[in-house]
């Protein structure tokens, strides 16, 4: 038992309480915006700028749009985890989360993701161009307003949540030409595709969390596996 004023471990390191305090609050904001998970997002954005220029664009372009892609994933998922925090706090991989711990209210949270992804698209629209803004724009409403409400009531919400998983280089690819042509239509339909059987292979392994959580993926259905990892090889 410490004396009565004697300096507490955050103040023997050179940290306050105070600032302590505001460094955690900090890291669940940072939380909520999935961080390891948009990384790759940025990287398939960069992909598309890459694929649709080769010689290179305009560093400052490069950076708006990765920036820009960024805040709006980053707001998607924080608004995702507002709409998801029940579901969440049933599930072991999932309910140490900001808002199902308590640490945020659903209120700053919501608040936070509006306020980034809007940040996200005025970076797109100004820095890059109006068509990538507008790409971001379509990958913000299907992933909160379609997918995540879908993925409580069928199986099928997979589908409708990899049409905004694949859309960063579409993004990319706006930032790059002001257009979106054929070719970024192919990059959309191979990361399609693939997120399939990622999708599938997640379920299967948390399978008992979804269950927990009544969200009706395949795996959850069908708990032997042999439909899932068909539609996996397909």
């Amino acid at each position: 038992m410490k004396p009565a004023g004697a300096p507490g471990a955050d103040a023997l390191r050179g940290e306050t309480v105070p600032s302590a305090a505001v460094r955690s609050r900090a890291l669940d904001y940072l939380a909520l915006t999935k961080p390891r998970l948009n990384l790759l997002v940025l990287f398939t954005t960069w992909g598309g700028v890459f694929l649709a220029s080769p010689g290179g664009v305009a560093w400052t372009t490069l950076l708006h749009t990765l920036v820009g892609t960024a805040l709006v994933a980053g707001g998607a998922a924080a608004l995702n985890q507002v709409w998801e925090r029940q579901t969440d706090a049933l599930m072991r991989r999932t309910r140490g989360r900001p808002l199902p711990d308590g640490r945020l209210t659903v209120v700053e949270s919501a608040v936070f993701g509006l306020l980034i992804s809007t940040a996200g698209l005025l970076e797109l629209a100004a820095g890059a161009n109006v068509v990538a803004a507008a790409v971001a724009a379509l990958t913000l409403v299907s992933y909160v307003a379609l997918y995540t409400p879908l993925k409580t009531r069928t199986s099928l919400a997979t589908l409708v949540g990899a049409v905004p998983g694949a859309l960063p280089p579409v993004i990319g690819w706006a930032a790059a030409t002001g257009t979106v042509t054929l070719p970024a239509v192919v990059l959309f339909g191979i990361v399609f595709l693939w997120q399939m059987p990622h999708f599938l292979a997640i379920a299967w392994m948390y399978r008992d969390d979804y269950a927990r959580a009544g969200i009706p993926l395949l795996p959850v259905l069908e708990p032997d596996g042999r439909r899932t990892g068909t539609q996996a090889l397909l």
